[in-house]
């Protein structure tokens, strides 16, 4: 089976996530992929492949040559809660001219919104029908380890030590990592494709966290509301204005963070807001989080003790401490990339990746790219050349790690 074919099949399994659940996976949907990749793999000869409990596949392939660490290869099987992942339409697009790409009747994928299109002039694009998103994210990654496995073992004279392989639900809502077995998957350095596109190489990614608000309003009839009536959405909107503007996602790109609102509700009596907090430096990263407390004591202090409730909790945190002293696993990939034709991106991660949680975890994990671009929505796509791209950088990477 191809890479394409493979990526074709998994993406009509709806896998969405869902970050408001509790159960893990956080939808049982994902288990039906999951269970489809254990049947494979058993058809392909890795009779050790199976599922979890919690939605967490694992297999590996037995060495065949003595003193070489096992190597692992790691996707996720989830897609964003950001579009649809129901009933996806992919369809391909031959030897793209260039020009724009109809999705629909309306909606159209243009290299003038979508510049890096043009990189792919010639190629062969995997689209959607711009009504859904397409699941490049991180269904390519899968595609791409298990093509790679199926060489392996349809090729034994390859030398190469014990390769395990994880696919995990719910990486989309941050939980990805919180139960992988990482001493049951059996790897001493392992890789997540999970990148975008072709030649990324990530081992930095911010340091995370969240932060919710909650608000007590006070209500009194607006005709004898003077000096009595504090109005909740009023205090939430003081309270975002004293957070800094310029660090809004908006205004921001490489290595700088940002404090993000992302929800609010509410009424005269009762606002909530949640937002996520980013930054690559630590020290940057725990300032934001303190303007946020200071924010809190300000408001509390003007309305009274109680009126504005914080919390924060740290998310995940920034791999490159964990890989730096591995930094071999990074230039070994940008040497074989180069040697493959492919010029080797390395960026910081404007995001998280299971990889910084399990380099936390005890097992170094820098993170490769699929292929795909404009992850988590409508107008994602990948390029099938890409893709074998990728195939064949996995596999080169079995063959010369020793």
């Amino acid at each position: 089976m191809t890479v394409v074919e493979r990526f074709l099949k998994y993406v009509s399994f709806d896998t969405q996530s869902d970050p408001d659940s509790e159960s893990t996976p956080s939808t049982p949907k994902q288990k039906l992929l999951g269970q489809e990749l254990v049947n494979e793999m058993h058809s392909m000869g890795i009779e050790n492949a199976r599922m979890d409990e919690h939605g967490y596949v694992y297999a590996h392939i037995d060495a065949n040559t003595e003193g070489i660490p096992s190597l692992g290869f790691i996707a996720h099987m989830d897609t964003s809660s950001d579009a649809s992942g129901a009933d996806i339409k992919a369809r391909i697009e031959k030897k793209y001219n260039g020009g724009d790409i109809r999705l629909n009747e309306h909606t159209v994928l243009s290299p003038v919104d979508f510049p890096k299109l043009l990189n792919s002039i010639g190629q062969d694009i995997i689209v959607t029908d711009g009504t859904t998103l397409l699941g490049a994210d991180d269904k390519a990654g899968i595609a791409e380890i298990l093509t790679m496995a199926e060489e392996l073992i349809n090729n034994p004279e390859i030398k190469h030590g014990k390769i395990c392989i994880g696919f995990t639900p719910d990486e989309e809502v941050g939980r990805g990592a919180d139960l992988f077995d990482v001493e049951g998957f059996g790897a001493e350095y392992a890789y997540t494709v999970d990148g975008g596109e072709i030649g990324e190489i990530e081992y930095e990614n911010f340091n995370a966290a969240s932060a919710k608000v909650s608000i007590s309003g006070r209500g009194i009839h607006p005709g004898s509301a003077k000096d009595r009536m504090i109005n909740s959405i009023h205090v939430a909107q003081e309270f975002d204005s004293m957070l800094p503007q310029a660090q809004r996602p908006e205004y921001t790109e490489g290595y700088e963070g940002f404090i993000h609102l992302m929800h609010i509700e509410g009424d005269i009596e009762n606002t909530k807001l949640v937002y996520i907090i980013r930054d690559h430096d630590m020290a940057k990263f725990e300032k934001k989080k303190s303007l946020m407390v200071k924010a809190a004591e300000l408001v509390n202090l003007k309305y009274g003790e109680g009126t504005l409730k914080l919390t924060l909790n740290d998310s995940y945190y920034n791999m490159r401490e964990k890989i730096q002293p591995h930094i071999w696993l990074v230039s070994n990939v940008q040497e074989i990339m180069r040697d493959l034709g492919v010029e080797p991106i390395t960026t910081p991660v404007r995001g998280g990746t299971d990889g910084a949680r399990l380099s936390f975890m005890g097992l170094p994990c820098p993170n490769i790219c699929t292929g795909g671009l404009n992850f988590h929505g409508r107008f994602e796509y990948i390029p099938v050349q890409s893709m074998e791209k990728v195939c064949s950088i996995l596999l080169e990477i079995v063959k010369r790690f020793r």
